[in-house]
């Protein structure tokens, strides 16, 4: 034990004297090679399955985690956020970011996304993360992502029993190509929760894999829907909105706003758990990752790209597939970049696979509403009502709503209960923060 703690110890020092270590260390080259190979396997399709339901081109999504996976290795040389974190485009932004192109068009969402990157600079450059942290608790994002997550699964639900192009339905539901589709869709889906029941925590990309497999075979002696990946043509442009009225800046103000704020949050979480699965034990610094994830961020505007961070399922699978450093992020990038300019190859895949992934993503985010239990009932009440106004009423006004109950329920407490006058809970709230100031400092 004392051997193991005197090892930790000396590979802390060794990060901090050279920071390049986060990115490549020669006696743990092979182990990342074979961990980008490995979460590569999972992060393509889950990718595809973001960007589908984000409404952008599935060529743009891969693109954005592949560009994304470069700048998290080239940070990882002078400012590591984290060792071990995989970047992506998050399926809990999927949709705001689709009622984002609903609302201001897709060729007004480079801007949204430049707006974005520059929030999240300015709340890099002072540290502001630690007061969004205080101001929206984290059982609320919690309660915010189960919402999401039921968007997520019921989105993609319909995919496990849909018909190919050309194939007639009839009048009735359970014709003979549906029954193969949904079958199929059942097989898919026992086979994938077994696997991932079985290594979740030892190799989480094999269900993936084996999915995938399944899926291109079946698909051979079936007729089922398949991926149909329309080529785009990626161009270098300035991200020059084109509104058309007064009142679009300032929704895109605050849309840009909720955005960058969600992304932040998410990643702070995810930088926590992160840094518990750790190998070696090495502390996360959510400032630079905030650092690497705005400048990711800001160049993808240029190519009309997507909002990315390290998500925790990819970083998950990284760890456990064998990663040590930030090399296992840039294998990542080269695949997907493969497939950004090789999408052909990606037409082979069978939507029912896709959706089995997906509607598992959004059951998990729902279930993670179970987490809040930690914090008390009260937070389990909160965050519940958060995920069913954010699924009912819209993500940013189910969380506005949310946060005035919340503040509605504490100012009950201690102005009808503890008998406080308004000043002195008004008082007492924004005290919290200028405490957590002075700790800092």
């Amino acid at each position: 034990m004392a051997q193991e703690n005197m090892n930790t110890e000396t590979t802390q020092n060794t990060q901090i004297n050279n920071p390049g270590s986060a990115a490549f260390r020669p006696e743990y080259a092979v182990r990342d090679v074979q961990a980008g190979v490995i979460t590569a396997t999972m992060a393509i399709p889950l990718s595809i399955g973001i960007a589908l339901m984000s409404d952008y081109p599935i060529q743009v999504g891969l693109a954005t985690v592949a560009f994304a996976s470069f700048i998290g290795f080239l940070f990882a040389w002078f400012r590591p956020g984290n060792f071990i974190g995989a970047p992506g485009i998050a399926a809990g932004l999927a949709p705001i970011l689709a009622m984002g192109v609903a609302t201001f068009g897709i060729q007004n969402m480079a801007f949204i996304i430049f707006l974005t990157a520059t929030f999240q600079a300015l709340i890099w450059k002072f540290n502001w993360q630690r007061y969004l942290l205080m101001a929206v608790p984290g059982y609320l994002v919690e309660g915010l992502l189960a919402g999401i997550g039921l968007k997520i699964a019921l989105k993609f639900m319909p995919f496990l029993w849909m018909l190919p192009v050309g194939v007639a339905a009839g009048e009735e539901f359970w014709s003979d190509a549906r029954v193969q589709v949904i079958a199929l869709s059942v097989i898919g889906a026992i086979l994938f929760f077994m696997l991932f029941k079985k290594y979740k925590d030892t190799k989480p990309a094999i269900p993936y894999f084996a999915l995938i497999v399944y899926g291109i075979i079946a698909a051979m002696f079936v007729d089922v829907k398949m991926l149909k990946v329309e080529d785009v043509e990626f161009t270098l442009a300035l991200p020059i909105p084109s509104f058309d009225s007064a009142w679009m800046w300032v929704y895109a103000f605050f849309f840009a706003l909720m955005l960058a704020v969600v992304d932040v949050i998410e990643q702070v979480m995810s930088n926590a758990a992160i840094e518990k699965i750790d190998p070696l034990k090495r502390p996360c610094n959510s400032n630079n990752s905030l650092l690497s994830i705005w400048v990711s961020n800001m160049g993808s505007s240029f190519f009309g790209g997507m909002t990315n961070l390290d998500g925790l399922a990819k970083s998950s699978t990284n760890r456990l597939a064998g990663a040590y450093t930030k090399l296992s992020v840039l294998i990542i990038g080269l695949l997907i970049t493969f497939f950004v300019f090789n999408s052909q190859y990606l037409d082979h895949l069978p939507y029912f696979a896709l959706a089995i992934i997906m509607t598992f993503v959004g059951i998990k985010m729902v279930m993670g509403v179970l987490h809040t239990a930690k914090h008390g009932p009260y937070a389990m009440l909160l965050a519940t009502l958060c995920g069913l106004l954010v699924f009912k009423v819209g993500i940013f006004e189910g969380l506005i709503i949310t946060l005035v109950v919340h503040a509605l329920i504490y100012y009950v407490i201690f102005s009808k209960i503890e008998c406080q006058p308004t000043g002195t809970i008004v008082r007492q709230y924004f005290s919290k923060f200028k405490d957590d100031e002075k700790e800092i400092n």
